[in-house]
């Protein structure tokens, strides 16, 4: 069992950086593919970026590549992270950290609460 939650949202402008992050406990946590996904308004949760258990490759939506990266910390925090730089209005959405992710099906098997994220323009 793995649990997870996200902080680091907020109301930033267009153009200004965040960094969300995703504190996880559980046992099997380093063992697990992480990832973030988003539900932008109206529409569907998405994927955003995925990263290989043991910190290895990394995976992102065509639409964050770029200017959004992802990292985890295995061995200190146990955390996953996302910066996202340059963001975009259209980056409004509830970013939710995801462990256990199936790539490149791009599922996941746990999911935290989810943080806000609001960009104006």
């Amino acid at each position: 069992q793995v649990q997870l939650v996200e902080s680091g949202g907020g109301l930033v402008q267009a153009g200004d950086s965040l960094r969300l992050s995703c504190a996880a406990s559980g046992r099997t946590f380093r063992t697990y593919d992480m990832g973030w996904f988003r539900q932008r308004p109206g529409t569907e949760r998405e994927f955003v970026a995925a990263i290989r258990w043991g910190g290895g490759r990394t995976y992102y939506a065509d639409s964050v590549k770029g200017r959004f990266t992802i990292s985890r910390d295995d061995v200190k925090n146990t955390a996953v992270y996302l910066q996202m730089n340059s963001l975009k209005p259209e980056d409004t959405a509830v970013y939710y950290c995801a462990a256990a992710v199936t790539i490149p099906t791009m599922g996941a098997g746990y999911w935290g609460q989810g943080t806000q994220v609001t960009v104006s323009s």
